[in-house]
Order: structure tokens, then C-alpha cells, then sequence
């Protein structure tokens, strides 16, 4: 999984009813875009993020402007 500053990951909701969480990557700590990732959700709330199988990344030129 690589990432860039920018980009959104989205983790899926694992059980019926559970919605997609969704983060942008503020920061890459990784060598060369890998994880981990320094996160923003849309509250604010910030943290170290190591992506697992149950997400996926947004690339920022592939969101709707």
C-alpha cells in the first residue's frame, strides 16, 4: 500500500450496518509512501494509522474536485 499527503483512506465497514471510515493522510512516516501514516479525520482528531486489509487508498487525483 503506498500513500501520498492528501490522499483519503477508507476503512470498510466490517458488519452489516457499519459505515466506511474515512481519513486523510496528513503525514507519510514510512519510506517511500508506506505505512505508517500520520491521519486526520474529519473531526479533527488525529493519529498513527498502519492500514489493514480492510482498507483502501483514494489517491488525491482520483477524488472528485
Amino acid at each position: 500500500m503506498h500513500a501520498s499527503k492528501g490522499d483519503r483512506l477508507v476503512r470498510h465497514g466490517r458488519v452489516v450496518g457499519q459505515h466506511d471510515h474515512v481519513v486523510e493522510v496528513v503525514e507519510v512516516l514510512g519510506p517511500e509512501g508506506n505505512p505508517p501514516y500520520r491521519v486526520r479525520a474529519e473531526n479533527g482528531h488525529e493519529s498513527i494509522m498502519s492500514p489493514g486489509p480492510d482498507c483502501q487508498v483514494k489517491h488525491k487525483d482520483e477524488q472528485p474536485k
